[in-house]
């Protein structure tokens, strides 16, 4: 195999609950994340030269070292240096149809896609669980972005636990294309007006006091059941206290969507908000009418179904 192409899906937070301060510096979270079938394409193809180069179909997506995709590939050239020599370097091409800085982990996804295509081509054999592990080191969202569908995230987001998920819910998606938010700037700005709600991790606290700290518990039970209805009801996001107010347009956004289907919010620290439904027809009606209500260019929406898969390999 000297190519090989793979699909990287978005993923939205149906809840995010910031329960304290790590000794690390990041925050305790509590997360339910969940994959949805929009999806960058990567196209991964081995060529003789030992250099690793990528490209992108949209202008604002870095190629350089910042980017996780392309740290990704250094990665395993670091941890599998006999492979790196014997299979020679790589061209990652990204095709990206996740928004950009839309807060739905389209650079963990895509670094995620590097992890598994890179492992293919190499034959490395590394399981599932050893992909994870790696990409815990790149970024907390790119072990969820590798196994994907519906998990219960922890510490920094990287500690994952897969439960079953609502089949057959659609998204709608929407973001002002000139929007941004930065994901630093809204968990430091939630620690500085926050910090007093924060549970005391640096002391022993029992698994009870964690236990009434923590309030996931109904939007588990909801998605155990599969209570599509009670899913959109339980949706959260601590982020929204501090994102919304700072951001109007995204308030008013949130606002609009909320025409419809079972539920609105903002994922993760925004600026995209997305609204469940349990039906095509009912998101294509939320659709239109938030685009007839918010004409202008600068907003795009999308349409997609959940997906119980995170990285797949396009045949």
């Amino acid at each position: 195999m000297n190519t090989c192409t793979l699909l990287a899906a978005a993923k939205i937070n149906l809840y995010l609950e910031i329960v304290g301060s790590r000794s690390d510096g990041f925050h305790e979270l509590v997360m339910v994340m969940q994959s949805v079938d929009l999806c960058d394409r990567i196209t991964i193809t081995r060529h003789r030269m030992p250099t690793v180069q990528l490209t992108c179909t949209h202008p604002q997506v870095p190629t350089d070292h910042t980017n996780l995709a392309l740290r990704a590939a250094k990665l395993l050239s670091e941890r599998f240096p006999e492979a790196a020599s014997q299979f020679g370097g790589r061209t990652l091409h990204i095709e990206k149809n996740i928004p950009v800085g839309a807060g739905l982990a389209g650079g963990s996804s895509n670094a995620a896609a590097a992890l598994v295509g890179i492992d293919l081509l190499w034959n490395l054999g590394l399981t599932q669980a050893e992909l994870m592990r790696l990409g815990a080191e790149l970024g907390s969202d790119v072990p969820f972005s590798i196994k994907g569908g519906t998990a219960i995230a922890t510490g920094r987001g990287e500690a994952l636990d897969p439960i079953p998920g609502c089949d057959g819910l659609y998204v709608v998606l929407a973001k002002y294309n000139s929007l941004s938010v930065s994901t630093p700037w809204a968990y430091k700005t939630y620690r500085q007006q926050f910090s007093e709600t924060y549970l005391d991790l640096a002391n022993a606290v029992t698994l009870t006091e964690r236990q009434q700290h923590i309030h996931s518990g109904p939007m588990v039970q909801a998605i155990a059941e599969k209570n599509c209805a009670d899913v959109g009801q339980y949706l959260y996001n601590d982020l929204e206290k501090v994102v919304l107010p700072a951001h109007e347009p995204v308030a008013q956004l949130k606002a609009t969507m909320a025409c419809g289907g079972i539920g609105t919010l903002m994922s993760g620290s925004g600026p995209t908000v997305f609204t469940l439904t349990e039906t095509l027809t009912a998101a294509e009606a939320v659709r239109d009418q938030v685009r007839s209500q918010i004409p202008t260019p600068d907003l795009s929406l999308w349409i997609a179904p959940i997906s119980s898969t995170g990285i797949r390999h396009q045949l």
